[in-house]
């Protein structure tokens, strides 16, 4: 039975680092136009607030596991700071999948001893991912 919960949560992570890494770069969402400058003043400040709030979040959401607690707290930090506004909301929406999830894993005993590792595969996965917006995991 451990070894099938760890499994389970070793695949959620990799699920959640998947869908970052394969999220786009900095240029997505880059129309070439004018009107892409444009729309870039009002997503800045729509992500301006949105930053607020997850950062409030982050700190309010706590897993309970430090392997992980740290890993949220360093992605967080990463997507806030350094990734791109164009791509950041795919970040964000990812770490709270992440975050949520793991939260769920903690919750259950049987579940949560499997979680501190995972957290350090997600950890080593990320410090790859997020290399190339500068971040350190």
């Amino acid at each position: 039975m451990s070894k099938r919960v760890f499994s389970l949560v070793a695949l959620c992570a990799f699920c959640a680092l998947l869908v970052v890494a394969c999220g786009g770069g900095a240029n997505s969402n880059n129309s070439g136009g004018t009107n892409a400058n444009a729309n870039r003043a009002a997503t800045t400040t729509t992500t301006t607030t949105a930053n607020t709030a997850t950062t409030t979040t982050a700190s309010a959401d706590k897993v309970g596991v430090p392997e992980c607690d740290d890993y949220l707290a360093k992605y967080n930090a990463c997507v806030t700071s350094k990734v791109p506004a164009a791509a950041r909301a795919q970040y964000e929406s990812t770490l709270a999948q992440t975050r949520k999830s793991w939260r769920d894993l903690a919750a259950n005993p049987q579940t949560k001893a499997g979680l501190a590792q995972a957290c350090k595969t997600a950890t080593e996965s990320a410090r790859q991912s997020l290399k190339s917006f500068g971040c350190e995991f």
